[in-house]
């Protein structure tokens, strides 16, 4: 019964059969613990969950590689890294589901590099990956950048004829492909897959979209309604977002109107911003603000921040102070609102409000999150902030700038760069 509850997404139910059965003196073993933490992880109830955990203890079933994986996957899906890392090195054997959930988990969490080491573990364990571990791994290489990585798993995967044709891995290879740039890959992916799903359409018009492939994208969603996929929320986010990045305004706004008028429900607050965001881009403030006054949920800070964008890209101050003040109390401890403003500011040639907005920032301790970037050199992962220098590789690549600059010529003497700005280049 607790089973039943669990597999149709009914947690509470499956809790309260549960309690029933401890209170009738029935204890538990290690067929009812399994789905009892899945439903503890699919509320995100980490108390009752480190409770079962106790029990699974005191009943000695943490040998059981069921157990184990079950304990392991609810620390992951609630976020709770380091018990879930613990139980994952206390398993005297682990299985697949194991490692797919411990990836899968840190993968959530942004810890891409975690991720990638423990995917490395399994591989050197002999475990296989099967249609779980792939479209994690490919989403890990996705947020690297890591696009050799990404090809090698795709590689894997021709391989497999079992994986070949299993959609989500599909979708996932157009989306890997998508974020590192290499457009005409995910073309190719879209085009050879023999199965696709509403998913598939709406990863390809968002792979267009973050490419400047606006006109693409509006072809590609039309293809799509022609085939009698109807389009969801998701997908709507998708055009909108397309339509903005290459300033197709009239499509944009026809787009949104059909929301209500063709597919009868709201437009969400994701595609207000959307919309927001394409006019605010070329200048269209008021019809932005007037969208904004229409809306029946809350304005979010994703709005008010394309809002400002759209602001700094235009140097208007009047806009720019009222969306900032809005930021200011929606997102507090969020710095890049504050240097939007100082960038307007400084635009406009106002140097004492710059200075009292950074005078504020620095009261609130607020600073600038330093850019990051990354390499892979001979298989090794290699990672670097601004002004970091302690990077293996620094020293080295100061030296070859510094090279490539003095090979540069001078024209007109305009040109001069000293040792400092050579530094700052390197960070």
């Amino acid at each position: 019964m607790i089973s039943s509850y669990v597999r149709n997404s009914m947690h509470h139910d499956g809790l309260s059969v549960f309690g029933q059965l401890v209170r009738s003196g029935v204890k538990a073993d290690h067929y009812t613990l399994p789905p009892v933490f899945k439903a503890c992880g699919g509320i995100n109830d980490v108390g009752v969950g480190v409770v079962l955990h106790g029990m699974v203890v005191k009943l000695g079933f943490e040998r059981y590689v069921v157990v184990g994986s079950a304990v392991l996957d609810f620390y992951s899906k609630c976020g709770e890294l380091s018990s879930a890392k613990m139980v994952f090195d206390g398993l005297s054997w682990k299985d697949l589901v194991s490692w797919n959930s411990m990836i899968s988990g840190l993968a959530k969490s942004g810890l891409y590099l975690e991720a990638s080491d423990i995917f490395r573990e399994m591989i050197g364990s002999k475990v296989k990956m099967d249609e779980m571990t792939v479209p994690t791994l490919l989403s890990v290489c996705g947020k690297l950048g890591d696009v050799t990585k990404g090809k090698e798993v795709h590689g894997q995967v021709l391989k497999n004829a079992g994986l070949c044709d299993d959609i989500a891995i599909g979708n996932s290879l157009i989306d890997l492909y998508s974020k590192c740039g290499c457009l005409c890959d995910a073309e190719k992916i879209f085009s050879s897959m023999r199965n696709i799903n509403l998913v598939t359409w709406t990863t390809m018009i968002s792979c267009y979209g973050v490419h400047g492939k606006g006109v693409e994208a509006l072809g590609l969603f039309e293809k799509m309604r022609d085939f009698g996929f109807k389009p969801n929320s998701v997908t709507f986010t998708a055009i909108l977002a397309s339509c903005s990045h290459s300033g197709l305004i009239d499509q944009g706004k026809k787009i949104f109107e059909s929301i209500r008028s063709s597919y009868g429900f709201e437009p969400s607050v994701e595609h207000y911003a959307c919309l927001v965001d394409l006019l605010s881009r070329f200048g269209c403030f008021q019809e932005a603000l007037d969208l904004i006054n229409t809306m029946k949920q809350v304005p979010s800070a994703s709005l008010w921040g394309a809002l400002l964008a759209g602001s700094l890209v235009h140097k208007n101050i009047e806009i720019g102070e009222m969306a900032a003040r809005r930021l200011f109390e929606m997102e507090p401890d969020n710095a890049s609102n504050y240097i939007a403003l100082c960038s307007i500011y400084d635009s406009r040639g106002m140097w004492n409000d710059a200075s009292r907005v950074r005078l504020k920032m620095r009261r609130l301790r607020l600073g600038k999150t330093p850019g990051c970037s990354w390499i892979t050199i001979e298989g090794k992962l290699h990672t670097f902030y601004q002004g970091d220098f302690t990077f293996s590789f620094g020293q080295m690549t100061r030296e070859m700038l510094k090279g490539i600059i003095r090979t540069l010529p001078l024209v007109h003497s305009e040109i001069y760069i000293d040792n400092q700005l050579e530094l700052s280049l390197c960070g």
